[in-house]
């Protein structure tokens, strides 16, 4: 009776540690829409509005840090940090390392280049294309297209950088990262359309925890699916992202 009384403390002090506790989320504030710093240098988007709703559903302080994408895993492998959002697509090569929750948001990518130059992919056969380390859009070109040459970028703004001094052909990204893309930067344009592969891009973007972390992949599985059930992930959606384009 006294080591179940004992028992029953312990879980309850458990439980009670759990409400009061944090969650610490890796992201790489250079991908808008999804998360960015904004002009006052604040982290800001749609994966960063998510995450805070997140933790208001499991009665948790929500705590960020921000690397470059290519950091993201080792962050997440090592302790630093208890999950990635930062526009995370589900594949299986990164399941070999990572599990993760019921993805939040479909997605597919983009190809941006300057206006007039190319008309279809195939033109951009040994060009130069920006791509973010590690992203499924440079698996994605090492895969299906290798004669194109896949320039690896910390960030966008130095890949948008080095196709306005013409020494990049080409951007691929997220559809809605071009998407906002284009908005600030008018002399691109989109070549090829939308690009699917289920071996990419068709799996959406998820939240990544560690290897074997059940408990709090399946407590961000519940709370995601509340913020579904109740339209809140579509509220953040139709806020952040064009609406005719939605994914």
């Amino acid at each position: 009776m006294l080591k179940f009384a004992l028992t029953l403390v312990l879980v309850c002090l458990s439980i009670q540690a759990q409400a009061g506790s944090s969650l610490r989320f890796a992201t790489s504030a250079n991908n808008p829409p999804f998360e960015y710093l904004n002009d006052r240098d604040l982290l800001v988007g749609f994966d960063i509005d998510l995450a805070n709703a997140l933790c208001q559903r499991l009665k948790m302080a929500c705590l960020f840090t921000n690397n470059t994408f290519d950091r993201l895993l080792p962050s997440l492998k090592y302790h630093h940090d208890d999950a990635i959002i930062s526009g995370m697509d589900i594949t299986d090569e990164r399941m070999n390392d990572v599990d993760f929750t019921q993805p939040y948001l479909g997605n597919s990518s983009l190809m941006a280049v300057p206006k007039g130059r190319f008309w279809q992919l195939a033109q951009l056969k040994g060009k130069r294309v920006g791509v973010r380390n590690l992203s499924t859009q440079q698996a994605y070109l090492r895969d299906r297209w290798p004669e194109i040459i896949a320039v690896t970028y910390d960030s966008y703004q130095n890949a948008l950088l080095d196709i306005s001094k013409r020494r990049l052909d080409g951007i691929l990204g997220d559809t809605m990262v071009i998407r906002c893309m284009l908005k600030a930067h008018p002399q691109l344009v989109t070549v090829g359309g939308t690009l699917s592969d289920s071996r990419y891009f068709d799996n959406g973007m998820g939240i990544a925890v560690r290897k074997g972390d059940d408990d709090l992949r399946k407590a961000l599985n519940q709370a995601l699916q509340s913020l579904t059930d109740d339209g809140t992930v579509r509220r953040l959606a139709l806020h952040w992202f064009d609406p005719a384009h939605e994914s």
